[in-house]
């Protein structure tokens, strides 16, 4: 009561609220700039049990925008440096670390015991799998990517059969992995405002509230201080939901 009285004294988490989060289990695919602030806020916020992918080893040029990590974490796997951060912050949880990185076969097994997934990872391939497999096993999916000064973030809840998904907006084929943060760079401080929203939109949905940005793209622009959000259309010729 007393570690998570601020939040409980919300009405739209309550007691109730409060329960869900404790039983539920989320899954958290890429630990770099945006996985490690989402990771922080749903361990503080309670969350029963926190899955954490990720087959890179912490470098010192993450240490810029990746919040988790200290030096002395430098080459240890990122998956396991996060658990045991996020075991200290709060004993009361269950973290796990998957030292890999993600496959269609590994996703369609985890989302049999999780209730929820954050897509944190940062190429494409990645992004199209979770899809796939969120979208097959009906399970909420929070998306977001973040490059130079500019970010965006989409939450699809497949439980929603007529909700879009991910191919409905980068159809597989047309992405291009050439420009990434290692080659264009990226603004620290926006993959924590990213990673936060993510977790903020993971605490409504798993409280039982629908989330205000399901079928929406939010688009931020930090160097402008502007922000836009665009309805998504479900794609008629979609590969995965149509």
């Amino acid at each position: 009561m007393l570690r998570y009285a601020r939040q409980i004294l919300l009405p739209e988490i309550d007691l109730a609220g409060q329960q869900k989060l404790q039983q539920s289990r989320v899954l958290i695919v890429g630990m770099g700039g945006l996985g490690c602030p989402a990771a922080q806020y749903l361990a503080a916020a309670g969350v029963g049990q926190l899955t954490l992918c990720d087959g890179d080893q912490v470098e010192l040029s993450n240490l810029q925008r990746q919040i988790l990590y200290s030096e002395a974490d430098i080459g240890r796997d990122k998956a396991s440096a996060a658990r045991d951060r996020l075991r200290a912050m709060n004993s009361t949880i269950r973290v796990s670390a998957w030292n890999t990185a993600a496959t269609a076969e590994s996703l369609r097994a985890a989302l049999e015991t999780h209730d929820l997934v954050l897509d944190c990872t940062d190429n494409f391939q990645s992004r199209h799998a979770i899809n796939q497999a969120c979208h097959a096993a009906a399970k909420p999916l929070i998306s977001a990517a973040a490059i130079r000064w500019e970010g965006q973030l989409a939450v699809f809840d497949f439980r929603n059969p007529e909700t879009a998904c991910y191919a409905c907006l980068y159809p597989e084929g047309m992405e291009d992995d050439g420009d990434t943060c290692s080659r264009s760079g990226v603004i620290g401080p926006l993959l924590g405002i990213l990673g936060s929203m993510q977790a903020t939109e993971a605490i409504r949905i798993l409280c039982g509230h629908p989330s205000p940005l399901s079928g929406q793209l939010l688009l931020i622009d930090a160097q402008n201080g502007q922000w836009r959000q665009i309805r998504l259309r479900r794609d008629p010729a979609c590969g995965v939901c149509a």
